[in-house]
Order: structure tokens, then C-alpha cells, then sequence
């Protein structure tokens, strides 16, 4: 319920507010009610009068506020309106009692399934009694409650009459239903003539109220309820209630707070600006800046604009001219066509643009089109900004939340209006827990309005005049870490885009004439010795200059330290290049920010392009390659040849025999069960025995490996390109069925190797430095998914309510069941009752949620998409279709997933708590035996003890076990298992979904000790178990065994769905497969190597990550080791090849194998210790200048 009484306009206090824009809110909150007007050629008959400010219809956070019960003195009749609308919290307190004794229902904008069935259950029980349901635009569940007296909506979508027809979803529609409701009220002459006579006055009086509620102003409102309560509640029957005609106000417009009137001509718009008393000459200059700003004609109409005015008044303090736009739909693509375009010169009126709105820029919280939108925002080709007012939190909600922003505004306002290219979205606007009013939050408005200028800057400067710093990564902070990103060549990268640059006209001075060179003028202090140990240091920044420059210096010292630390210092400065300080937008600051990212990595794109307000721009991954065969591999696969042509020779026997002998050789014996050497065996099981090889090469020479490292605008050679259709052409795909005929193949294979080869990854970069709208694209698996292709793309993730699909759920059903198949095989043909899982960020991305598929079927539960596709709910399968018991669960998500798909935990939260809640036997109900166990002894009720969906607390990430490896900061495993439990057990509860993250460890370790298996999945070629520390960081195997009564260890699988037949294998048969296709194989090393300095630590990672799986698993083979240390220690060409190319890089080589024996995971002889111990001392000295 919400009171219709203005409200007083208040503006919080701030000091750093301009003068300027303080004086204008000022009077802006005393200005009188202002006619409207359209241009001279308008007709008089559609002035339209600015709304006085009212309080905007906000439902309240608490039942008290919400409760608002008139003074009746007067024993008046009283009229009880129950009002639900958009904020997700306050809608599920609804509750049946709220419409026992109401008049009137009214609900708007309720655009998400889940609270739509409540709103629905509990209208639909009193919508016969109530006098009169009006719901406007709403899901279609929810608009069918819709009765004013004859008149009803019951059968919307359903009947034929032409009154539903204008609601009816078109194909081409852009905005859906709100559209179409404005489409209704433009047509109303045209509807009425087809209604019968009975119903014309109802249908009338509906649409009306309809005219009213779009009003939007308080007036509107007021004489709304008048219209509707005297002619539809009993008590007012007989009593004549006056009311107004709806005031009609623009459908689309332009708006200014100061201005006389609205205007729907630009150039009359552009003409009252020229002409204004209160702006300064430099305001009205042509040169100043334009910034556009996209506004919800709904907040101007009720006066709820105090968030918008402070923003139009702190860009004209700063000296941007303003254009802001509104539109009274969701489809804002038309306004910013019409009115920030010049429709002569095809040129954008503006140098920027900001949406106020937070929605995606076609169809709101609805239905989108980001098609359209992009069509429009490429045509107007400016930087495209999406700010955001707190829509589901007051602003003491928001600040007080660990989670920050409520998990659906994440998905409606921060992921779906970057699939349209939106970037920064910085909150600007809060809202006040009383009257409900936004208002502006005026160090972010600060924030948002001076990017928004440097952006449009960008157009306004002459290449000449630009300033452009490239920043590197290197962590841990070591010489030989110096410039690291996936798979990416990034000196030579560096050195591409900067004579790029060059020859494009930007003054790019000194730069070295090769990429090497680059590299050594970065790396080696030019006074200092060729092998210094430093980096050539660009400035010495004392404590003091430190302090002064850095205004939460004070706030960084509690987790960081006093200054100047000991990374990137000399013990009294701080050396400058570098900084690790967690604070994205202080240091960011105004300066805009353009991102290379892979093209295989939307997530954590996703969350550079969030915290660092980066415009990511997608490169290529290396293509990938089979992984072929070497050595004894290759000598097996000679003999193998060999036996098929000479099997029923008298050589047969032989061969086999030599086959037996190298395939030990090769330590294929760990995962082929081999006879005993010189045994006999008759002819038959030869074939088997050499079958069985034969497939274990087979599955390593074609396993697809990225070889070598990408550089920026260098697109693939034609082989290259060629490897990478015939990947593309393996996988099965959904539409294959129609591709009966190889001719659609070659075309669809055609179509994507125009793909592959255009590079757009340098146009992008200069199109985002010139100020224009770079398009945006998805990120993912280019062999997976080919639309990620062509790079160059504005990256981004996937709507997270989209996910899981049918088609993931198709593949996770494939992959759960041959899981449970092994399971069971492997132990005595019991089903497992737990399994421990990971759910990683970007694999859901890549496989549209196959992950998250995987568990919801593990449970036995079903989702269920809503009107719009989205996935907000599930449904459980029934024991007997299930045909197996429902397997419990231990999910932890990690950090990037939590913030990108918060959404998904709620629904996984709330669908195990739902099978634990289940009447089933515990024999059949593994989540609900261990619920009812666990709920006892821990003295808590079962939907806490079904808590299951664990990860780190909110803005934490990892549990930190990958840092104490990469820098061999560990004592013992148990250490490493403390970190993991005190990081990763934090769960998220469904019943309270804006808390954030809450520490239940008890819970945790109790799920944990029930786990009969871990798992977790590979569904890319180019990421793999040793190429990242994300998978040996998330495992929990060896925790499990420690904390089971019975100290078993349990069975530890990956899933590896990189082809079209999905493999379960256990972690070590993974980790051999790794192995042998990556680290041993000369494929790979060799191409690594062929980019030099950068090769070297791409080696030296994948050894130091294998040490992180013995630590975490003790699933590593000694051979593995072994081998390694054959390849890259005892051959002295390769050693002193790692040695001269990067020597820091080779130190940490030969201390992660000192390490490996030391901590027991690597036995070897003492010759090959000793040499180790002698190679570390010689390549200290190398790295000290120290000649011995």
C-alpha cells in the first residue's frame, strides 16, 4: 500500500556538491507547475502541464511504514487499496491477509516470475470479491487479473477479439508489453467501436485508468482512484465522486528542469539552451562538451527527479552541455535515434551518452532486444554509459549489505544492459526508506559525471593531443612476471598496438624496433648490469608523495600494511609501474579505461568491465591443435601399425610383447591394465590388449591444446584457421539435425572462417580512443560457440537468469548419469550419497549453465522458464522417473560466479532446501537423510541444515591455497585445508537473498564428511587442470578424507566435455592425460617457447600448478616428475635455453622441483637433487650480475 500525499522534496547536504548545482536543486524544489510545450507547429489541445512532485508511489520496506491508515474522524466511508510493485523484497510480504478486507488491487512492473505466482496466488483467491483489480504493465500471469467490473482479461493471449489482439506479442517487437499498453491507449477510438455495449463503459473506464496510471503524476493519480472508487466500490455507490480527464504528457521527449516546457524537437530544445539566462558564455559555446542522458519519463512525471536533476546540474557545472531524453515505454532505441542524431548529417548531437535508467535500452525489466539496441547505439556511435538508481534497496540497505546491489538489480540492471554495450555502472542514486523518493548520491554523481566528460573528450581530441598509459600485470611481483595474460604475447602485443598507433597518426616516441627489445627496455635498468635483479624503475615515489597523492592510503594500511611494503619497494620508496591495491574506482579515478581480455574469459572480463569500469575488448586465443605424439607415444603407435599388418604373421606375438614393454615405458600402465611382460597370450586377448592401447593413444593424440601465445591484430595463419573449422565442424550442435547434406555444412564452416580471420582487435582499440561505440559481443569458447568470433568485441557474459537451457540440461543429464555409473562401478555398485562440486564463472558461460544443470539433476529437480525465458524456479522430478536416489550436494561457487550469477545460488539454495523438505524416504533422499542427521546434531532446523550452496564471503575470492603454492608459503597440507574451510564457507540463504554471504562452517564440514566424491569439469580445450591454480584452488579432496569418520578417501572426477562424447575420467587419469599432452609434450613446450621470455613462465606455471594437485589431491604420478625433469633439467640444450631466456622464470622451475621432493610428492636419485641444488645457485649468481 503507498500514501498518494506529496511529500516534501528534500536534497541530502553534501560539501562537495558544485555551487552551481546546489543552487539549482534549491529552486528546483520550490519551482511552480510549468506548461508544456511541444514547438510551434503543436496543437493547442495537447499542452501538457509539468507535475507537481509526489512521492512516487514507493512500496515501503517495513510493515509498519508500509501500513497507511487515513485519520477518520469523520466516519467516512473508507476505500482499502492494496499496492504491489516492481521491488522484489517489499512484493514478498504480500500476504493473503494484506487483501482480505481491500477494496481495490493494484500492481505494475512486476517483471519476475517467482513474485508474479506469489502476487498471483494471493490476488487470485479474492478476485471475485474484490471491486476492482488493475494491473498494469506486468507478466502476462499477472495482467489476467485484470477485472473492472464487465469488463476482464481473463482470456488474454487467448481471444480473438482485436481489444487482446493489441497485446499480443509480435515477433518484431521491440519493447513488449509496455508498448503495447501505449499502443491501447493511442488507439482507443479504434477499440471501443469492437466491444459489446454492455462492456464499452467498463472498458472505457479501464483504459482511463490506464491513461492515469501512465500519467503518472499526482494529480493523475488522485482523480484515478476518485474514478476508480466511485464507480466500482459499494460504499461509494450513489456519492458522486468528481474527477479530472487524465492530463496526457509525451510518450517520448526532451526534459531539462529549467526549461519552460517539454520539447519533442531537438533543434527547439537546442534553441532554449542557446538562449538561457542562468548558463555562463562557456556553457553556450559550440566547442563545449554534449553529453546525452537517457531518463524514465515516470520519475520526471511524479516529480521523483531529484537524482536526475543533480546529475544535469553537476555535468553543467563542469561545462557539458545536456541533452536528456525520455520515454514513457521501455524502448528508449527510438528517442536516442530522433533526438541525439542529427537526422541531416547523420551525426550524433552528443559526445556521450549516460542511461539513468539502469534497464537495457529495449524492453526495461521486461522482454529485451539487444539487437535493436545495438542497431541504434552503433548508428549513434558514442561511448555508452549505464548508470544505476538503487531500484530493489533503500540506500541504508545498500550500504549496510555485504552483497552490495540486490541480486536481481545485477541481473536487470548491471548484466542486461551490457549485452547492449553499457559500461560503468556506477550507482549515482539512493533511495529514502520513507517516502521511497531516489535521490542523488552526490559523490557518485561526482564520479559518473567527470567519466562521462573524459569519455566524450575522447571524440573532441586531436590524436596528437592524447595521452595513453598501457599497464601490465605481474603477480606474484617477480622480473620473470612481468606483462602475464592468457595465452598472449604481450610485449609483442604492446609492440603491435603501439606501431599501430603510430601509423595512425598518435605521437608514440622512442619506441624500440622489435618486441625484444621492447622487453629489455622494461625489464633491465639500463644503470645497471645486464642481469640486475631489478626492474628498469621509472620513478622512486617517497612515503610521503605516497600519502599526499592517495586519499584512503589510511584505509589500505589494514589489510596491506604501513608503507611502503615489500612488494614493488625498496624498503623506503615505492617503485612505480605497478600497484595491487584493491581500490578499482579511487585509482581508476576519470580516467577512461579500455581492457584487452580474452576471448575465452567473459567472466572475469565481466568483472574488470564492473569494478574498473573497463571497456573489455576480446582478443583470440591461440587455435587449437591436436596434441599428435612423441617419443615412446610415437614409437607405440609404429608397432601398433605394425601388428595390424603382421598380426597373423609369426611376428604377432613379438610385437605385442614390445608393445606391452613400451607402453609400460610410457607409464601407460596406469590407466590400461596390462598382462605381465613375456606372458602368454593367446590370440584373441592380443587383439584386446593392443585395442586398449591403441584407444589410450588415440584419446591423447587428438586432444585439442592451444599452441603458442596470441599477439594482438595478428590473425591465424591459414592453418591455423583450417585446425580451427575442422574443431568447430566436430562438435555436435543443435541444428545439426537439418544439416543433412554436407553443402549446408560447408557453408555454415564457410561463414565461420570469415569469422576467424577478421581482425577488428586494433580498429576496436582505436574506435574505443577516439571516443566511439565499440560492439559488443559475447564471450565463450570460439569452437563452441562461434558468435564470439570475430574478437575485437565490447566482451561480455549472458543474461544470468537465461541459464541453465534445455540444451545444458540435455548435457548434464549424460554427464551425471555416466558420473553415478562409475561411481557405482568402481564401488561395489553403491550409489554415492554426496558429491562435492565446483561452479566456475566462465564455464557457465561457455556451456550456458551445463554446471548448474549438473547439480539441479544430481538433487532430481527440473527448471522451469517464465514468460520470457528466464529461470527463476524448479520443479522436482518424481522418484520413479528419476529412477535413482536424489544424490546430496556440496556446491561452492566460486567468487566470480557468486557476483555474476547470485540469481543461480538463490535457485540452487532454494531448490535443495525444497528436496530436503520433501516426503520421501531417506534411502531414496540422500539430501534429506543428511539434513534431518545434520539438523539434529548440530540443534538447527533442517532448511539450515539443507544449506548446501557455499563460497567465499562477499568481495573475497579463492581460498587462497593457489597464492601459498605459487609462493611456497605453506607448512603442511592441513594448512592448506584450514584456508579452504575458513575462505569457502560462507553459504548463501534463499530465505534472506539480499544478506550476503553468512559463515556456516559447521554446516560445511558437516556436508563436507559426507562426500563419497569431488568433481569437477573441463569444458574448454584451451583452459585445462594445470594451465590455471583456479582447479587445484577449489579442491577439496584430500580435506574430505581428513574430515569422514571412516578417513576414506573419496573418488575424485573431472568431466571433460571439451568433445562431443562427454568423458568422466578420475582426477589422476587427468592429470596423466594433462601431462602428456601439455608439460612433456614438444608440441606444446616448443610453441611456448617460440615466444621466449613469456614461454618460460608459461612452463614453470603448469609445474608449480601440478605441485598444487599432489598438495591438494595427492593424485600426481612420480613419473609425471620424472619425466619432466628428464625434459627440461637433464637435456642441457633445453636448460640453458629456460636459463638465458628468462632466468627468473628457471629459478622458480628448479625450486617448485626441489619443493616436490622436499615435500614428498617427488622421489627421485640424489644425483638428480644435487644437480637441482647446483642449478639454483648458478641461476641466483645469473640474477645477482655475480660472475663466479
Amino acid at each position: 500500500m503507498a500514501s498518494l500525499v506529496s511529500s516534501p522534496f528534500t536534497i541530502p547536504s553534501s560539501k562537495k556538491l558544485s555551487s552551481l548545482a546546489q543552487r539549482h536543486l534549491f529552486l528546483h524544489s520550490f519551482l511552480p507547475k510549468k506548461a508544456n510545450c511541444y514547438g510551434s507547429n503543436s496543437k493547442a489541445s495537447l499542452r501538457v502541464k509539468c507535475a507537481a512532485i509526489g512521492n512516487g508511489l514507493f512500496t515501503q520496506t517495513t510493515q509498519e511504514v508500509r501500513r497507511i491508515v487515513p485519520d477518520n474522524n469523520q466516519n467516512l466511508p473508507t476505500v482499502k487499496i492494496v499496492y504491489v510493485v516492481l521491488e522484489a523484497q517489499y512484493q514478498s510480504s504480500l500476504s493473503a491477509a494484506d487483501l482480505e478486507d481491500a477494496n481495490i488491487f493494484i500492481g505494475s512492473l512486476i517483471f519476475v516470475e517467482e513474485l508474479a505466482l506469489k502476487v498471483k496466488a494471493a490476488v487470485e483467491k479474492e478476485r471475485d470479491r474484490l471491486d476492482a483489480v488493475l494491473v498494469f504493465p506486468s507478466m502476462p500471469e499477472v495482467m489476467r487479473l485484470n477485472k473492472l467490473g464487465s469488463f476482464s482479461m481473463s482470456q488474454l493471449g487467448q481471444s480473438k477479439s482485436p481489444f487482446f489482439q493489441l497485446f499480443k506479442k509480435k515477433k518484431q517487437s521491440s519493447a513488449g508489453f509496455a508498448d503495447s499498453m501505449l499502443k491501447l491507449v493511442r488507439t482507443l477510438p479504434k477499440v471501443l467501436k469492437y466491444l459489446p455495449s454492455d462492456k464499452a463503459q467498463d472498458a472505457r473506464l479501464y483504459i482511463l485508468s490506464l491513461q492515469f496510471w501512465l500519467g503518472g503524476s499526482p494529480d493523475n493519480l488522485q482523480n484515478f482512484l476518485k474514478m476508480v472508487s466511485g464507480s466500482y466500490v459499494p460504499a461509494l455507490k450513489g456519492t458522486k465522486m468528481e474527477y479530472s480527464e487524465p492530463v496526457l504528457y509525451l510518450d517520448t521527449g526532451i526534459w531539462h528542469p529549467l526549461a519552460p516546457c517539454m520539447y519533442d524537437d531537438v533543434k527547439e530544445y537546442l534553441n532554449w539552451y542557446g538562449t538561457r539566462r542562468d548558463a555562463n558564455e562557456n556553457l553556450k559555446s559550440p566547442n563545449a562538451p554534449v553529453v546525452g542522458l537517457i531518463l524514465q519519463r515516470s520519475h520526471i512525471v511524479t516529480g521523483d527527479d531529484g537524482h536526475y536533476v543533480a546529475v544535469i546540474m553537476e555535468l553543467e557545472a563542469r561545462g557539458a552541455k545536456v541533452i536528456p531524453i525520455f520515454a514513457g515505454g521501455l524502448d528508449f532505441s527510438g528517442p536516442v535515434e530522433r533526438f541525439l542524431i542529427d537526422p541531416i548529417t547523420k551525426k550524433p548531437f552528443v559526445n556521450s551518452v549516460v542511461s539513468l535508467t539502469g534497464f537495457a535500452l529495449v524492453g526495461g525489466p521486461a522482454r529485451q532486444d539487444h539487437p535493436r539496441a545495438i542497431e541504434a547505439l552503433m548508428r549513434l556511435d558514442v561511448p555508452y554509459i549505464v548508470a544505476l538508481p538503487l531500484v530493489f534497496q533503500t540506500t541504508e540497505e545498500w550500504l549496510n549489505s555485504t552483497l552490495g546491489l540486490h541480486p536481481i538489480q545485477v541481473a536487470l540492471q548491471v548484466a542486461l544492459p551490457e549485452l547492449d554495450g553499457g559500461m560503468e555502472p556506477i550507482v549515482f542514486a539512493g533511495r529514502d526508506p520513507k517516502t521511497g523518493k531516489s535521490h542523488a548520491l552526490h559523490k557518485r554523481v561526482e564520479q559518473l559525471c567527470t567519466r562521462a566528460i573524459k569519455w566524450g573528450e575522447l571524440k573532441r581530441k586531436t590524436k596528437e593531443e592524447k595521452k595513453l598509459a598501457i599497464t601490465v600485470f605481474s603477480f606474484p611481483p617477480d622480473k620473470g612476471n612481468v606483462g602475464t595474460a592468457a595465452y598472449l604475447n604481450v610485449f609483442s602485443s604492446i609492440f603491435s598496438v603501439l606501431k599501430d598507433l603510430q601509423r595512425d597518426g598518435y605521437n608514440v616516441e622512442g619506441l624500440p624496433e622489435t618486441s625484444e627489445a621492447l622487453i629489455e627496455e622494461v625489464i633491465h635498468d639500463k644503470e645497471a648490469q645486464f642481469s640486475s635483479p631489478n626492474l628498469n624503475v621509472a620513478y622512486k615515489m617517497s612515503v610521503r608523495e605516497y600519502q599526499s597523492l592517495t586519499p584512503y592510503a589510511t584505509a589500505l594500511e589494514e589489510n596491506w600494511g604501513k608503507p611502503p611494503g615489500n612488494l614493488n619497494s625498496d624498503g623506503e620508496n615505492l617503485l612505480v609501474g605497478m600497484s595491487d591495491v584493491c581500490y578499482p574506482d579511487s585509482l581508476i579515478g576519470n580516467i577512461p579505461n579500455v581492457y584487452y581480455y580474452a576471448a575465452n574469459n567473459p567472466s572475469e572480463a565481466t568483472i574488470a568491465k564492473r569494478r574498473s569500469y573497463a571497456n573489455t575488448i576480446s582478443y583470440l586465443t591461440p587455435p587449437a591443435e591436436n596434441a599428435g605424439l612423441y617419443k615412446g607415444l610415437k614409437q607405440l603407435s609404429e608397432l601398433i601399425s605394425s601388428y595390424q599388418s603382421l598380426k597373423d604373421t609369426g611376428r604377432g606375438p613379438q610385437i605385442v610383447s614390445s608393445i606391452i614393454s613400451t607402453a609400460k615405458q610410457c607409464n601407460l600402465d596406469k590407466d590400461v591394465e596390462l598382462p605381465d611382460e613375456g606372458a602368454e597370450i593367446p590370440a584373441k586377448e592380443r587383439d584386446l590388449v593392443v585395442g586398449k592401447v591403441y584407444a589410450k593413444i588415440m584419446e591423447i593424440e587428438s586432444r585439442l591444446l592451444p599452441c603458442g601465445l596470441h599477439v594482438i591484430g595478428e590473425p591465424p595463419s591459414a592453418l591455423e584457421a583450417v585446425a580451427t573449422l575442422v574443431n568447430i565442424a566436430a562438435l555436435d550442435r543443435p541444428e545439426d539435425a537439418d544439416r543433412d547434406k554436407l553443402r549446408t555444412l560447408f557453408q555454415f564452416l564457410g561463414e565461420c572462417l570469415k569469422l576467424v580471420v577478421a581482425d577488428n582487435e586494433l580498429g576496436s582499440l582505436k574506435q574505443a580512443l577516439e571516443g566511439k561505440y565499440v560492439e559488443p559481443g559475447p564471450g565463450g569458447d570460439p569452437i563452441r560457440n562461434p558468435k564470439v568470433l570475430p574478437t575485437g568485441k565490447n566482451i561480455h557474459a549472458l543474461d544470468p537468469q537465461a541459464i541453465p537451457t534445455t540444451a545444458a540440461m540435455q548435457s548434464a543429464k549424460v554427464v551425471v548419469d555416466r558420473l553415478i555409473e562409475r561411481q557405482k562401478a568402481e564401488n561395489g555398485g553403491k550409489y554415492p550419497e554426496t558429491i562435492a562440486l565446483v561452479l566456475w564463472g566462465t564455464d557457465n558461460i561457455k556451456t550456458y549453465g551445463e554446471s548448474l544443470a549438473q547439480v539441479l539433476w544430481m538433487i532430481g529437480v527440473m527448471p522451469v522458464s517464465d514468460t520470457f525465458g528466464r529461470v527463476n524456479r524448479v520443479e522436482p522430478v518424481s522418484l520413479e522417473e528419476l529412477g535413482r536416489p536424489r544424490i546430496d550436494v556440496v556446491v561452492n561457487c566460486s567468487g566470480v560466479f557468486r557476483d555474476l550469477f547470485i540469481n543461480q545460488m538463490n535457485l540452487l539454495d532454494r531448490a535443495v532446501k525444497m528436496v530436503a523438505e520433501l516426503d520421501e524416504p531417506t534411502e531414496q533422499n540422500y539430501v534429506r537423510k543428511h539434513a534431518l542427521e545434520q539438523a539434529q546434531a548440530l540443534g538447527i532446523d533442517v532448511r539450515e541444515a539443507a544449506t548446501r550452496v557455499f563460497s567465499n564471503a562477499s568481495g573475497s575470492y579463492s581460498s587462497n591455497i593457489n597464492l601459498a603454492v605459487e609462493n611456497s608459503s605453506w607448512n603442511d597440507e592441513k594448512q592448506l585445508q584450514d584456508m579452504y574451510l575458513s575462505r569457502k564457507s560462507f553459504a548463501f540463504d534463499c530465505d534472506a537473498p539480499g544478506a550476503g554471504m553468512t559463515e556456516k562452517r559447521n554446516v560445511f564440514e558437516m556436508a563436507l564428511s559426507t562426500a563419497d566424491a569431488t568433481f569437477q569439469n573441463l569444458d574448454s580445450s584451451e583452459i585445462s587442470l594445470t594451465d590455471v591454480s583456479h582447479y587445484f584452488d577449489s579442491d577439496p579432496t584430500n580435506l574430505v578424507q581428513n574430515l569422514r569418520k571412516d578417513g576414506k578417501k573419496p573418488s575424485a572426477y573431472i568431466a571433460d566435455t571439451t568433445t562431443a562424447n562427454a568423458q568422466v575420467r578420475t582426477l589422476a587419469e587427468t592429470v596423466r592425460l594433462d601431462a602428456r599432452t601439455k608439460l612433456l609434450n614438444p608440441k606444446w613446450y616448443e610453441g611456448m617457447l617460440s615466444s621466449g621470455y613469456e614461454g618460460v613462465r608459461e612452463i614453470e606455471k603448469r609445474l608449480t600448478n601440478t605441485v598444487g594437485w599432489s598438495a591438494t589431491s595427492g593424485q600426481v604420478d612420480n613419473w609425471v616428475y620424472e619425466e619432466a625433469n628428464t625434459t627440461f633439467i637433464q637435456d642441457e640444450e633445453m636448460l640453458k635455453k629456460l636459463m638465458n631466456t628468462n632466468p627468473n622464470s628457471f629459478r622458480k622451475l628448479v625450486q617448485t622441483f626441489l619443493e616436490a621432493n622436499g615435500r614428498g610428492y617427488w622421489e627421485t636419485s640424489e644425483e638428480n637433487i644435487d644437480k637441482l641444488r647446483q642449478l639454483y645457485s648458478e641461476v641466483e649468481d645469473k640474477i645477482e650480475g655475480i660472475d663466479r
